[in-house]
């Protein structure tokens, strides 16, 4: 058997009280739901002790009456009836009543969750593993319906007939058949309690490789295509299988010791059944207690330890879905790198002029992106980023949409800088066709409205013809309701790259960002696009981000980026005769046809 840290384990039990008292809110939208339910219950237990009563006055009845003629007890066999479909009744009722309690619980625990999830940085998405996620927030927010489950319909019901059962037999027994009732449950519930403590250790490691055989297992899909290019579909499932065989070996193991459990807790109620049933019979041969009364607490005792049967389970149960739960709560706990500050005020675009000053950035401090940048976009023109991969190129769009905090310097957006402004007017504002456009899996229409939510069907389609992608579009057999596949992987590079141009267009921003938005573009259509977006240029601040220097070649400003410093800063004309770098990479890319 393992140690258990008592230091982790008090720990734990203090973090399974403050979840706890987490769900309590939940639970406020509906608090006379809930109190009803409890009453019915509580009613309901009530019913179920008092049935075996009437069966003891049922014996005690008809064991008086032996000697004369029988005469039906009417009354008390209805009473036993009434008392037995009382119990059902108030159960369902509780079930009915609670229902909606328990179910608007985790619909407003999964909403907050996934609003605390768009909340969070980028710097955590990039670093999350989705399908991991996935499977600890689908246990996470389904562990809170089930807690509350297991507290009203098990633990509670259990309690309140504990309860009743001990009153009954204080009042009219000798008190040696309470102390073995309840010595039998203390017994009971200390075995369980000890033995699946130890065993929890394999649920955490059983849970922890579900995740990661999930996480692989997505991943495989996800990169299809690439598995199947270097046909590598053997490699995916050997991953799957390893984290899955480790799994099994747990998962026998926890069911090993879980036969083991419940072999000591139905030898612990066997042998306190018998202890009593010999105290009870006793007491009959000596007069001192009725065939009735060794009927009831015979009754009694099974009605106490069905459910305590299953409350073993139940505590499992609990401590299974604590452990889940504690995964959605401490993700809730999780901090957003980016917060909004408390004299944050709105992003107010007149003319739309960028200006970074000495911005410095990097992702992690050994090794920085952006040193001491600052250059100057003025409104309706458009300025050119060029340089080679890893210069930090794409990192400059990313701060202006402020997915992440700069370490030094200021951005500003006509004149105020953009810490101080809320994020969301501040992402209203810019429009950007990203390098990897990304598209939900839904219709090409969903895709591109997505863009503006309040624009027409007619400003959508006038986008799409600004995009060259209408055309397209209207000549797929499902037209506009065409569903795209997850990611988009069913429209090609290039219509995937016209969608995202749409789209920006369609959102009519002030500031727009191009992070090489033709390169998966032919060139008759590159060309069509290039006009489009010099014709737009005129009325938005562009900023644009590009590998190929022919695209930029109308750029009111280019800027030449190398190991995160401007190195060159010009128009493509003076850029040329400086003969330095942007001038080596035009020949490059010129001989390259």
């Amino acid at each position: 058997m393992h140690h258990i840290n008592p230091t982790s384990k008090i720990h734990s039990n203090r973090r399974d009280l403050q979840n706890l008292r987490s769900i309590l809110p939940y639970l406020m939208d509906y608090r006379g739901r809930a109190l009803f339910a409890l009453a019915c219950l509580v009613l309901s237990k009530m019913a179920n002790v008092g049935v075996p009563i009437a069966l003891k006055a049922i014996v005690d009845y008809l064991q008086g009456q032996q000697e004369q003629i029988l005469v039906l007890p009417v009354a008390l066999l209805l009473a036993y009836g009434a008392l037995r479909l009382s119990s059902s009744l108030f159960n369902e009722l509780r079930d009915t009543i609670f229902a909606k309690v328990r179910y608007h619980a985790m619909r407003r625990l999964s909403l907050r969750v996934l609003s605390h999830l768009h909340d969070l940085s980028l710097r955590f998405h990039l670093d999350r593993k989705t399908g991991a996620i996935s499977r600890d927030l689908e246990r996470g927010t389904r562990s809170v319906g089930t807690i509350m489950n297991f507290m009203v319909f098990s633990i509670i019901p259990v309690l309140v007939e504990f309860t009743l059962v001990a009153a009954v037999l204080l009042s009219q027994y000798a008190l040696v058949f309470t102390l073995i009732t309840f010595g039998t449950v203390a017994a009971y519930m200390t075995f369980t309690f000890l033995i699946t403590e130890w065993r929890m250790e394999f649920r955490h490691e059983m849970n922890r490789l579900d995740s990661e055989a999930n996480t692989h297992a997505i991943d495989s899909l996800i990169n299809y295509e690439t598995v199947k290019y270097f046909t590598n579909e053997k490699r995916e499932l050997e991953r799957v299988d390893n984290t899955l065989a480790e799994w099994e070996r747990v998962a026998v193991k926890s069911q090993s010791t879980m036969s083991m459990l419940n072999f000591g807790q139905a030898s612990i109620i066997a042998i306190g059944v018998t202890i009593i049933m010999f105290f009870a019979a006793h007491s009959v041969t000596r007069h001192e207690m009725s065939i009735g009364d060794l009927v009831m607490v015979n009754a009694f005792m099974l009605q106490l330890f069905i459910p305590l049967g299953a409350l073993g389970i139940i505590y499992r149960q609990v401590k299974y879905t604590l452990a889940d739960m504690d995964l959605v709560f401490k993700l809730l706990e999780k901090k957003p790198e980016i917060v909004d500050s408390k004299d944050t005020t709105e992003l107010q675009v007149v003319d739309g002029k960028i200006e970074f000053r000495d911005v410095s950035f990097a992702y992690q401090r050994e090794r920085p992106i952006l040193k001491n940048i600052s250059f100057t976009v003025e409104p309706d023109q458009t300025v050119a980023i060029v340089g080679h991969s890893g210069a930090g190129k794409s990192t400059i769009s990313r701060l202006l949409f402020r997915f992440y905090d700069i370490d030094s310097g200021e951005i500003l957006i006509d004149q105020q800088n953009i810490a101080k402004v809320s994020q969301q007017s501040l992402r209203q504002a810019i429009g950007i066709v990203p390098q990897d456009t990304i598209l939900f899996n839904d219709t090409i229409y969903y895709n591109l409205h997505y863009g503006n939510l309040d624009a027409s069907r007619e400003e959508v389609e006038k986008a799409a013809a600004m995009a060259c992608i209408k055309d397209f579009i209207e000549s797929l057999p499902d037209g506009w309701d065409t569903v795209v596949g997850e990611r988009g992987l069913k429209l090609s590079g290039g219509e995937k790259q016209r969608v995202a141009i749409a789209r920006a267009l369609l959102k009519q921003p002030a500031i727009l960002i191009f992070d090489e938005a033709t390169s998966s573009l032919d060139s008759a259509t590159e060309q069509a696009i290039q006009e489009t977006l010099q014709s737009i240029s005129d009325q938005h601040t562009t900023l644009v981000i590009a590998h190929r220097l022919s695209t930029i070649v109308h750029a009111d400003q280019i800027l030449v980026l190398d190991k995160g410093e401007i190195i060159e800063q010009g128009t493509h004309q003076q850029l040329l005769k400086l003969n330095g770098s942007y001038s080596r990479m035009w020949e490059i890319q010129q001989s390259q046809g």
